[in-house]
């Protein structure tokens, strides 16, 4: 059985192409499929299924995450993403949003997008 159009196989599990563009960044992802990090794979897949948040979250806290800085902005492009969308499917889409800001304040302590507060992103 081949790929449905809009989803790509790594380590034997089905992501949505979308999400997996979306997470990174980059969106020409099928090109560069082997260089994407378990934290983003495992991003994608609570985004993709918000219902398996729960028993993901001791896996994102004990998880080593290889690039901080790269997952912070996946967090923040999904919850950006969501707020763009959320007229499209408001209960998916505030579901991927709940899911990336309980990740971002578990992962970091609080929320860089948090309503009336200043976004700066230093260098560590």
């Amino acid at each position: 059985m081949g790929n449905i159009i809009g989803e790509i196989i790594i380590l034997e599990k089905k992501y949505s192409e979308k999400n997996l563009q979306l997470i990174t960044g980059r969106k020409d992802i099928s090109a560069h499929r082997q260089d994407i990090p378990e934290e983003m794979l495992l991003l994608s897949e609570a985004i993709e299924d918000p219902l398996k948040l729960p028993y993901l979250l001791d896996t994102f806290y004990t998880a080593h995450i290889k690039n901080e800085k790269a997952f912070h902005f996946a967090l923040l492009r999904v919850q950006v993403d969501s707020d763009l969308r959320m007229h499209e499917d408001l209960q998916k889409y505030q579901q991927r949003k709940y899911v990336a800001e309980t990740l971002e304040k578990l992962l970091y302590g609080e929320l860089l997008l948090s309503v009336g507060e200043t976004v700066s992103m230093e260098a560590d």
